[in-house]
């Protein structure tokens, strides 16, 4: 087992003075020998105190266990989430994966920044006001995940309708002296990693280095990408340690597009045409993610933790654009975020009681800019202009920043009240720089939410909880350029009928009740949660004028859900091993509310009914196999509800030895055995009126994956 250091721990142990106290009796002038009285510290490994920390949530969660998942390929995040209920990760074949909780980001398509959902790494925050970017979520340099849907990452400052998904790196305290790692394939798929972390006196460090390569699985979808994760501790004292991160990763992949389903049942290894015409593609040159947390235990019932991230993430992209055309896209974000977060345990009116004040602040830096040209010659209105041709500058900026305070108070003996509120401040500005128009969009909002809940151990083995909560989403500050219906008039210069101008949207914004319980049984581990969201003003393609559609504000929706996971013992054998079965389920019901359009229609874009399994076979000697399969219903490919990419199911299977030291492993990882054809991710559209609209992106046919891991202890 992995261990802390007692600064790490989430809890000290004190050490009481007993006195003895000698009554006058017969033998009160006779010495009194007592037994030596050892007392040890409990040393807890980081996972299990994270464990700890997320069962006081009064909501759902997750906790990833990277040991499992890298027991096979990871490719990407899609391979860190899997099997966990309430979590939809899908991949396109790059590492642009789609991810939803609880219809978050139900408008993206994958390979766009994400949001819906606040990513964090170790705690500070990864996700800007234009989303969520993806190169830098490498999973071999995380140690785990935690997930908290919808309103339960508050103490983090995540106010997002999906919640929070905090990445924690690997510190000397979770990774070998040195780890090497390799994983080939199908489809020229390789992977290579070497690490080392070390605790050296009062310093610790932990470096890595990444990089893979793929030809793909459809026709122009090659990829690469190569990093570098480091962090570095010291402790000051035994009451205040700092760490440095940082990390960088360049990546680049061709983007094959979208197929229709006639297209996906053909011939899904086909590319889009017009993809492949204009040699898509999408290429982060260089993205470095900079970051220092201080925790300083103030006393034994006081901490308060610091942190500054820097993050700066340069894009390249050419793709195809709304009303035609071919265009290139470049554009250099950066971001400063800080968070300052104390938390005190007190007695308040006598009960036990634990509060948290915390501070979120994200900003683009003024750096942030944007340049469009065209990709492929073009002609504007009988002038022709050549390819590299500037078409417009612009820039999109914004800040959210979030105050927070939290209490949590345990009302009877196994019975505690969480309490909330957050203030939400939020600025967006973007403005086309060139052509210079001078029409500027420059507004701020003050927003809040607040949040309250119980949590009820009913036995040792049975945990109980509820919540009512508000959540707060702004807008990106380039949807509100990109969605504007304000265009630069008809003529023949190159941004002929672009957007001149950016229109205002509104914060979504979802009032939640949720309903639960987690715990063990005869049946194993689980977790059953139902939720119910009412959605104002969400995000989502609306007919911003005839036969123009762009991202808005929608009518009144409905999210609602059933979150489902257990995990059974089937038969324990001693010597001869364990079979085991750990199964997901996820219920999504997404629908309008009486819209004037679409009346109760079902938002696109995810499956209704969306599971996974896995059956496996564990032997003491550290031989492992098992088959797993995944289901998703069929999903509507548009807001009219008049066409769907059908249900499908996959197989799936691995075999692998894990030394019982943990010092090396080999496994081999068989991906969707019977080559099912199918749609992984859709990206929704407005109304199709039946017709079979390329909207669908394959998933990934038969594949043979195998690896092996050796590491010094």
């Amino acid at each position: 087992m992995l261990l802390l250091p007692l600064s790490r721990r989430p809890a000290r142990l004190t050490l009481l003075a007993l006195a003895c106290l000698s009554a006058h009796n017969t033998f009160a002038d006779e010495p009194v020998q007592l037994d030596p009285l050892q007392v040890r510290g409990i040393q807890i490994s980081e996972e299990d105190a994270a464990r700890e920390a997320l069962e006081q949530v009064p909501g759902a969660t997750n906790l990833v266990d990277m040991g499992k998942v890298e027991q096979g390929r990871v490719a990407g995040v899609a391979d860190v989430l899997a099997y966990q209920p309430g979590v939809y990760a899908q991949s396109p074949g790059n590492e642009g994966v789609k991810i939803s909780l609880r219809g978050s980001g139900i408008n993206r398509g994958p390979g766009s920044h994400a949001s819906g959902t606040h990513i964090l790494l170790d705690g500070l925050p990864l996700t800007g006001s234009g989303g969520t970017p993806y190169e830098l979520l490498e999973p071999l340099w995380t140690s785990r995940a935690e997930v908290l849907r919808g309103a339960n990452g508050f103490d983090r400052g995540s106010l997002a309708l999906g919640g929070a998904i905090d990445y924690i790196s690997h510190t000397s305290y979770t990774a070998p002296k040195l780890q090497l790692r390799y994983e080939t394939g199908s489809h020229a798929y390789q992977k290579r990693n070497i690490a080392s972390g070390q605790v050296l006196g009062d310093f610790d460090y932990y470096l890595a280095l990444t990089d893979s390569e793929t030809d793909g699985y459809q026709d122009h979808s090659s990829g690469k990408g190569k990093g570098i994760a480091a962090n570095f501790g010291y402790r000051l004292n035994e009451n205040l340690e700092t760490r440095f991160y940082l990390r960088y990763r360049e990546t680049e992949h061709e983007t094959p597009g979208r197929l229709t389903k006639a297209q996906l049942k053909d011939d899904s290894r086909q590319a889009n045409a017009s993809n492949r015409s204009i040699d898509a593609h999408r290429d982060q040159p260089g993205s470095t993610w900079l970051a220092n947390k201080t925790t300083w235990q103030i006393d034994d019932d006081s901490t308060l933790v610091a942190g500054l991230a820097y993050h700066h993430y340069p894009m390249d992209i050419t793709e195809t654009a709304y009303r035609g055309g071919a265009y290139r896209i470049r554009v250099d974000y950066s971001d400063i975020s800080g968070t300052l977060n104390y938390t005190r345990r007190h007695s308040l009116f006598g009960l036990n009681s634990v509060t948290t004040l915390g501070l979120r602040s994200t900003t683009n830096l003024p750096s942030s800019k944007a340049q469009e040209t065209a990709a492929l010659p073009i002609s504007v209105n009988g002038t022709l202009y050549p390819a590299g041709t500037r078409m417009r500058d612009y820039e999109h900026l914004g800040s959210d920043n979030v105050l927070h305070f939290s209490n949590d108070t345990e009302l009877m003996p196994d019975l505690w009240l969480t309490s909330g509120l957050a203030l939400i401040y939020t600025r967006r500005e973007a403005e086309v720089t060139w052509p210079a128009t001078d029409d500027r969009l420059s507004e701020h909002s003050w927003d809040y939410a607040p949040r309250i809940g119980l949590r009820y151990q009913l036995n040792p083995d049975v945990q109980l909880f509820g919540n009512m909560s508000r959540s707060v989403e702004p807008p990106h500050a380039w949807s509100m350029l990109w969605s504007s219906p304000l265009r630069f008039p008809t003529s023949n210069q190159p941004w002929s009928n672009r957007q001149s101008a950016a229109i205002s949207l509104d914060n979504q914004t979802a009032t939640t009740f949720e309903v639960g319980g987690r715990g063990d049984s005869a049946l194993g581990q689980w977790e059953l949660t139902y939720y119910y969201s009412q959605v104002r003003h969400e995000l989502l393609t609306i007919e911003i004028e005839p036969n123009v559609f762009a991202e808005s504000n929608a009518s009144p929706t409905v999210h609602q859900g059933i979150e489902a996971g257990l995990s059974s013992p089937l038969w324990q054998g001693g010597a001869a091993g364990t079979l085991s079965l750990r199964q997901a389920y996820t219920f999504s019901d997404f629908h309008y509310r009486d819209d004037d359009a679409f009346g109760d229609n079902r938002l696109p874009g995810l499956p209704r009914h969306y599971y996974q399994a896995e059956l496996r076979y564990d032997h003491p000697s550290g031989f492992y196999a098992g088959l797993n399969s995944q289901y998703a219903s069929k999903v509507a490919v548009d807001y009219a509800n008049s066409y769907y990419a059908d249900a499908y199911a996959t197989f799936g299977a691995t075999l692998g030895y894990a030394s019982p030291k943990d010092d090396w492993q080999a496994w081999l990882d068989l991906r969707n055995l019977t080559d099912k054809r199918y749609a992984a991710t859709v990206t929704p559209g407005y109304n199709d009126n039946g017709a079979d609209v390329a909207r669908s992106t394959p998933g990934e046919g038969f594949g043979v994956y195998t690896g092996v891991s050796w590491s010094w202890l």
